[in-house]
């Protein structure tokens, strides 16, 4: 059997039914091609159901992956830094749950440590675990923010995120190069307009 058959799937917080087979997900493909119009026997598309299927699996492995793991281990020897700290240019590679569309973009995070850090690397992966999910910007900010807040309990947490919605400019409107710009402010991020007047002028240089 395939390992993902019996596995639950990730909807919000809660598992809820049966993952499908690989087997039945090629099937899918194969059918989606079908009701395009084309040939899913044809040459040029024989092994299309085995890429996209191999796409999905590279595309949604945020499902697969936890936040909290990457944010369980700090360091509390900051020898009393408390200033923010600030990452810029995170690439943002993610999907629309409303078309399955692409919208790629940057994403800028910072959060005002009190008695502990994390590794830089894993505040970039916590962007790429709920990225690789189908989503919504304005919840893919909420939920990085969250999840720093929740793990490291900073005195704040700024996230800004600028993107590209491919489900605007390859379909419907057709509007090119217009992003969308998303944050979310907590602590002290929120409460003092200076600090946040900073990040934003640090964020984007």
């Amino acid at each position: 059997m395939d390992a993902h058959a019996t596995k639950p799937v990730l909807v919000g917080n809660d598992l809820v039914s049966l993952r499908p087979s690989r087997e039945e997900a090629l099937k899918a493909v194969r059918t989606l091609l079908a009701w395009a119009g084309d040939d899913p026997d044809r040459e040029g598309l024989k092994d299309t159901p085995k890429r996209v299927v191999d796409a999905y699996a590279e595309w949604f492995e945020g499902y697969e992956a936890d936040p909290a793991k990457e944010l369980s281990r700090t360091f509390e020897d900051v020898q009393g830094y408390d200033d923010m700290v600030l990452l810029r240019d995170i690439e943002v590679e993610s999907h629309c749950e409303h078309h399955m569309a692409p919208f790629l973009g940057k994403a800028y995070v910072a959060y005002m440590p009190t008695e502990k850090v994390v590794g830089i690397s894993k505040i970039a992966r916590v962007v790429e675990i709920f990225s690789k999910r189908l989503q919504t910007q304005e919840v893919l900010t909420n939920q990085i923010a969250q999840s720093i807040e929740d793990h490291l309990a900073p005195a704040g947490v700024a996230v800004l995120i600028d993107a590209e919605h491919q489900c605007m400019t390859t379909r419907g409107v057709h509007h090119r190069h217009v992003s969308t710009i998303t944050t979310r402010f907590t602590g002290a991020f929120k409460t003092d307009p200076a600090l946040t007047e900073r990040f934003l002028k640090l964020a984007k240089g």
